[in-house]
């Protein structure tokens, strides 16, 4: 397949708003793959780190909410790779706060 064909089917999948971006990447990679299914991808090593909004959403708090369950060791900060700055807290501290498994101011 052309590199042009891909692009242009690419943007015709993002364009449509029903296609959510997990389908739009499965379909382009078996594009690319000639129809193949591809490898399932390798199971993460390290947790899943979830920036300081999604957290908020999640637990449907607000930010100043977050920051500072952050400032009283409820939630643990975690540095994001090659960041300096920027920080978010482990997807599996905020599933627990969620569930109930660790106390909540």
């Amino acid at each position: 397949m052309l590199p042009t064909t891909l692009d242009a089917t690419k943007a015709m999948l993002k364009a449509d708003p029903s296609v959510t971006p997990a389908e739009r990447s499965h379909l382009l990679a078996l594009l690319r793959n000639c129809g193949k299914p591809e490898a399932p991808p390798p199971a993460p090593s390290e947790p899943r780190i979830v920036r300081r909004a999604e957290a908020a959403r999640r637990l449907g708090v607000s930010l100043r909410a977050v920051d500072h369950w952050a400032r009283t060791g409820i939630l643990r900060k975690v540095v994001l790779p090659g960041r300096v700055r920027a920080a978010g807290f482990r997807e599996s501290d905020i599933t627990d706060l969620i569930t109930g498994r660790r106390a909540s101011a």
